[in-house]
């Protein structure tokens, strides 16, 4: 099945699981060049922005509790707990919008503070 072929959420599921395996090229497959993440904080706009984003996230995770995951045509939402050094308690949502199947943007909640390494 080619992307175009994909559900929303067929893409959605393919992305995370190759971003959360650490397979950042492979998930790179599944972003549009102009999509735009809004997260926590700023938004993150194109492709390359995205990939240093997503990939200093990746580094630090240790593992997944993957808990959702719901999708129509255009659509899909995500909602798991990565786990860091830091917390593996910290939910996350991520809604996402699927243009010929790429991710054109991503709505993306969590709670900053729960992955910041405590201050000593």
């Amino acid at each position: 099945m080619t992307q175009q072929q994909m559900t929303a959420l067929d893409s959605v599921l393919e992305y995370h699981r190759c971003w959360t395996s650490g397979d950042i090229d492979g998930a790179m497959q599944y972003i549009a060049d102009d999509m735009v993440c809004k997260a926590p904080g700023a938004d993150v706009v194109g492709k390359e922005q995205y990939r240093a984003f997503l990939g200093g996230f990746a580094s630090m995770l240790t593992g997944l509790e993957d808990l959702a995951a719901f999708g129509d045509d255009d659509h899909a939402v995500l909602f798991y707990y990565p786990h860091t050094p830091q917390t593996s308690t910290s939910p996350t949502a991520e809604h996402f919008t699927i243009r010929d199947g790429k991710i054109v943007e991503t709505v993306l909640c969590f709670d900053r503070m729960s992955f910041i390494p405590p201050q000593a």
